[in-house]
């Protein structure tokens, strides 16, 4: 089922992301398996003569999320990845059951409260609000970001770019950052099933696409 080479628009790209359920954005060692490697080589990434640059996929990021429903974040490989709305709630589900619980009083807590007081903030804008604003902390509170990523607690919504002045977009963009809840519904955060039945149902899924990994290699990647 994975596919290579062969995609050339966004729409085509959210079919596909619809069909296989879990998509990295780009090459991850996995043969096939990211939007990168489905994409024909028109779409990649170009340097024009300016000094500027092309990149397809790049620029789709935010209307994929718009227009499929789907939940984008660092959930896979510790590696952005696009999870289809059909996938989320068995996704979610067995995630939340195997991380860490958010502690009264912890730093991530803090960083879901605020998060959801402000409904959705940007990397940057969340960071300085949480008070880490020394430069030496960047890295440390983007640790926590991935962790709650990982743990389907906080989803990407969109795509920010400072612009010149001209008006003109820049740079490669901040994540706008908000709760899954909040973008997708509560419902879509909820399955009727066990955390082990999530597992189990999300590995027979991917041995459609995947038939020649082991089943341990699998719930590896969903682990």
């Amino acid at each position: 089922m994975l596919t290579r080479h062969t995609i050339s628009s966004c729409a085509e790209l959210i079919t596909y992301i619809d069909l296989i359920g879990f998509l990295p954005l780009l090459h991850n060692g996995i043969y096939s398996w990211s939007a990168e490697d489905a994409l024909i080589p028109n779409c990649g990434y170009t340097t024009l003569p300016d000094g500027g640059w092309e990149w397809p996929l790049w620029e789709w990021k935010a209307d994929i999320i718009k227009e499929s429903g789907c939940a984008y974040g660092k959930f896979i490989l510790g590696k952005a990845c696009f999870i289809s709305r059909h996938w989320w709630p068995d996704f979610c589900n067995y995630r939340r059951s195997i991380a860490p619980s958010i502690t009264e009083g912890s730093i991530e807590e803090m960083i879901l409260l605020t998060l959801q007081e402000n409904g959705s903030m940007t990397t940057r804008e969340l960071r300085a609000a949480c008070g880490f604003t020394q430069p030496n902390m960047r890295g440390k509170f983007d640790t926590y970001i991935r962790r709650l990523e990982q743990s389907c607690r906080i989803v990407t919504e969109d795509f920010v770019y400072p612009t010149d002045k001209r008006g003109n977009r820049y740079g490669w963009g901040w994540s706008l950052l908000t709760t899954p809840e909040r973008l997708l519904g509560k419902q879509a955060c909820f399955a009727e099933r066990t955390p082990e039945e999530s597992l189990q149902r999300m590995v027979q899924h991917f041995k459609t696409f995947m038939p020649d990994t082991y089943e341990m290699c699998i719930v590896k990647l969903l682990s």
